[in-house]
């Protein structure tokens, strides 16, 4: 029988390294401190997912042919919080700190409250809580 694979890591390919991880880092995703100027990076995640961040001279490195996808975001990261009022200041903080708040912290239809960020390259980046808080 052949094994079924587990998905073990994300990987977002960004523009400046620095950037995109002081956003995760607000978020509250544990970056070293050091790696701002690596041209990878990867933390495992609670539960065990490793997110991982490539600069475009990276991905180039071995396909030089990437390039950017245009127009709307293709893919999106869920945080989840514990409460909606979580979501609410997690939502404000980074807006405050002057990331781009997409959709402001809203009870979604399918119970959720729900709101999302791009981060500085572009992709959707949600924040939800149960909307009973539990």
């Amino acid at each position: 029988m052949t094994p079924k694979p587990q998905l073990d890591v994300i990987g977002l390919v960004v523009a400046d390294m620095g950037k995109a991880l002081a956003f995760y880092r607000r978020l509250g995703v544990e970056i070293p401190a050091g790696a701002d100027a690596e041209p990878h990076v990867d933390v495992v995640l609670p539960g065990g997912l490793r997110l991982a961040w490539d600069t475009v001279d990276t991905i180039r490195s071995f396909d030089p042919h990437w390039t950017a996808p245009s127009g709307g975001a293709r893919m999106n990261l869920a945080f989840h919080y514990d409460s909606p009022a979580a979501v609410d200041a997690a939502y404000a903080d980074m807006v405050n700190a002057g990331y781009d708040g997409h959709l402001p912290p809203w009870d979604a239809f399918w119970g959720q409250r729900y709101a999302v960020l791009h981060d500085p390259d572009g992709n959707d980046v949600a924040l939800y809580a149960p909307a009973s808080g539990g």
